[in-house]
């Protein structure tokens, strides 16, 4: 399919020396709401928010756990997307984000489990059970890791950036697993309790749930700031030989396409 079937600001924004400047620009201001929000969700869910009748304290790990379940699944899903445009049009910038989501993707499903088994150990008496929650939870980290190893695989970085791709394309068909694990077979995990078209729905107590949003929000204003520096780095890496990188190490600006209209 020709590249003229995307918008006009996807043309633009395609353009390594264009993304460059856009990313520097962007990233430090998300990270600063990055870290601005974490401090709030944090402060909100550790200190402000009750403790819970049942689980007590042990309880405010889900203000780290369950965010970044999110992630985990909001980051492949970026990741999917990302390299169905790198297969389909064969934007280089395309590639290089869906491999950049990866090891991101991956901290965060890794702390997903790692602080599931923390709060499970006192809940369940176990560190580790084979929940299908958990299960498919585990089959996500083991697909970012494919992701990761098939795309270092091959020399030539930009076949195996599709290759991978294609790997993420197959693997899109576990996030609903992931997701209604706990509707579709009987779990020890809990249910959903935070209902997102309508808040006031959720089953999580208000004091509790605005710091939950609020660290979600944290989260993801982290991820497209990490991905935006990760994805400087790789297209310096990737376009090392052009003349926009040398004029960037040689101390100049780097040159622009004309912008949108």
């Amino acid at each position: 399919m020709s590249r003229s079937y995307l918008p006009h600001w996807m043309h633009w924004l395609g353009s390594p020396p264009n993304f460059y400047r856009f990313a520097g620009t962007l990233r430090p201001w998300l990270m600063a709401l990055a870290l601005a929000s974490a401090a709030i969700g944090l402060y909100g869910g550790l200190v402000l928010a009750p403790p819970d009748y049942q689980q007590g304290d042990a309880y405010r790990i889900i203000f780290i756990h369950v965010p970044s379940a999110w992630m985990s699944l909001f980051i492949y899903a970026t990741m999917a997307v990302a390299g169905l445009i790198a297969l389909v049009w064969r934007v280089k910038l395309a590639e290089v984000i869906a491999m950049e989501c990866a090891p991101t993707g991956a901290a965060f499903t890794f702390i997903t489990l790692a602080t599931g088994s923390l709060w499970g150990k006192p809940m369940w008496g176990t560190w580790w059970t084979w929940d299908a929650r958990l299960t498919s939870e585990l089959v996500l980290l083991f697909l970012y890791l494919g992701v990761i190893g098939l795309c270092n695989a091959f020399e030539d970085r930009r076949r195996g950036a599709r290759a991978a791709s294609l790997l993420a394309l197959v693997g899109i068909v576990n996030l609903p697993i992931v997701h209604y694990s706990v509707q579709w077979w009987n779990t020890l995990h809990q249910g959903t309790t935070v209902d997102f078209l309508d808040p006031a729905r959720s089953s999580i107590a208000a004091p509790m749930l605005w710091p939950l949003l609020v660290m979600a929000l944290a989260t993801h204003l982290y991820f497209f700031a990490s991905i935006l520096g990760r994805a400087r780095t790789g297209l310096l890496s990737l376009e090392s030989g052009k003349q926009w990188v040398r004029t960037l190490v040689d101390g100049q600006p780097a040159p622009t396409m004309e912008a949108p209209t």
